[in-house]
């Protein structure tokens, strides 16, 4: 049985891809195996939101080539879409496709064997000219705790830092009924927690007007909430505009919609968002947050922060530094602005010197971990419902913790708990009292 072997870089959309591409594979009769052992066939799904998520990808590519020279290696992903001319340099890649046509995959790599083709195959497309979603049926479910639910691709945003409209192309949404069909699947598999994710999840439906179906992203959470036997229900990230009041409705009458929402700050200061072309002010911003936290107590709201964003001053990120104090995020993602070529922002004068963005992250992280700390402990002495997982991590504490004895999982919050139990409690839900704070969570004891 010919073997084939995924890594995975990026986001939640990323990850969820690769199951459907395991499963096309598992289809074909492949065996999937781990990244670390010798394969018939490597794919890399890529990412290029960093140069960091580039330069890693270029690492894997040649991670792969040195496990089996012989292998047949593809690279896939946004890296693959946006620079496929500097991915076929990479000695050892045999295929490249972008973004979408991965549905084709398995085809081409068969194709390539039986005409004993050498010359890496460039197979990305004009994502540009992508009109519909790509619907390829998820055959792989692994695990039985959290499933990724893609409903969406492409977005239209711009913002001037961002090459990811360039990579993942227009609007294109998924069909309601196909997305229904897919959780169900899910909850008849066992997944205990939905996460719908996409490129631009609050745009999800704009498209299909044009198709006469008028659907909205409250109408898919709906959709999905209306299958009785699901227990959880997560949300991906959406921008702050598009959470709407019907949204926080559903939120407060159903607690299978998990009390968490990811907001993208990116800056706290109205110059920087007006030049990175977001469509907010901090003021918005913060009459949103205070808004939804007034409305679902103990919500967990968590966001992303962009620093050393070319003319970024030091008064400019204190603005940012102020808003987060202000708003005590559950949890912060900060990075230091990376110029991407083919971005408006990559033109812009005053860039700023990598040592004071640096310099800036480190603050950001000092107040990020600040925020997150005073968030969960908020929740000490209280009984939450904890969603055990198999795979709690991979950093040292928490493989530590595992060896030991200590599961560990999620509250609907996503507040990470640790609690000495049986290895049949991972993949159920049981109730916690939550007693300390313990590594990067919270120490709890599973109620009998």
């Amino acid at each position: 049985m010919p073997q084939a072997a995924f890594t995975t870089l990026g986001c939640k959309v990323n990850q969820y891809e690769t199951q459907v591409m395991q499963g096309l594979f598992i289809v074909k009769g492949y065996e999937i195996v781990d990244f670390s052992r010798q394969a018939d066939v490597y794919v890399i799904n890529t990412c290029s939101v960093t140069h960091l998520g580039e330069r890693k990808s270029r690492q894997l590519i040649r991670r792969a080539q040195r496990l089996n020279p012989a292998a047949t290696i593809v690279v896939t992903g946004c890296y693959a879409q946006v620079s496929p001319a500097e991915v076929a340099n990479i000695k050892g890649v045999d295929l490249i496709i972008g973004t979408q046509d991965r549905g084709h995959m398995v085809e081409l790599i068969e194709n390539r064997k039986q005409n004993h083709k050498f010359q890496p195959l460039n197979a990305v497309t004009d994502i540009m000219a992508a009109k519909q979603y790509e619907d390829i049926p998820l055959f792989s479910l692994p695990g039985r705790t959290r499933a990724f639910l893609k409903i969406q691709e492409g977005c239209t945003n711009f913002c001037t830092y961002c090459i990811i409209p360039y990579a993942r192309g227009p609007l294109r949404s998924r069909p309601l009924a196909s997305i229904v069909k897919e959780a169900s699947k899910l909850v008849e598999a066992g997944f205990q927690e939905i996460v719908l994710t996409g490129i631009h999840l609050g745009a999800y439906g704009r498209d299909l007007a044009n198709n006469g179906e008028i659907v909205s992203l409250v109408d898919a959470v709906q959709a999905v909430l209306d299958i009785n036997e699901l227990t959880r229900l997560r949300l991906g990230s959406l921008e702050s505009i598009e959470v709407s009041d019907k949204l926080i409705d559903i939120m407060e009458k159903d607690v299978r919609l998990c009390g968490h929402l990811h907001l993208p700050l990116q800056s706290g200061d109205d110059t920087i968002l007006n030049l990175m072309n977001r469509h907010y002010t901090a003021a918005q911003y913060l009459n949103l947050i205070e808004g939804i936290k007034k409305r679902v107590p103990g919500i967990a709201i968590t966001t992303d922060v962009i620093v050393g964003f070319p003319g970024e001053t030091e008064a400019m990120f204190a603005n940012t530094v102020s808003l987060g104090r202000t708003i005590k995020f559950a949890g912060m993602h900060v990075f230091p602005y990376s110029r991407r070529t083919g971005t408006p922002a990559a033109e812009f004068t005053c860039q700023i010197a990598e040592y004071e963005k640096k310099r800036r992250v480190q603050v950001m992280q000092g107040l990020a971990e600040e925020m997150a700390k005073e968030y969960r402990c908020s929740f000490i002495g209280k009984i939450r419902d904890v969603l055990f997982e198999a795979e709690p991590g991979g950093d040292a504490g928490v493989t530590a913790a595992t060896n030991s004895g200590i599961i560990s999982g999620f509250t609907e919050n996503y507040i990470r708990v640790y609690a000495k139990g049986e290895q049949t409690f991972l993949g159920q839900i049981r109730g916690v009292e939550l007693t300390a704070n313990y590594l990067d969570g919270l120490w709890g004891k599973i109620m009998e």
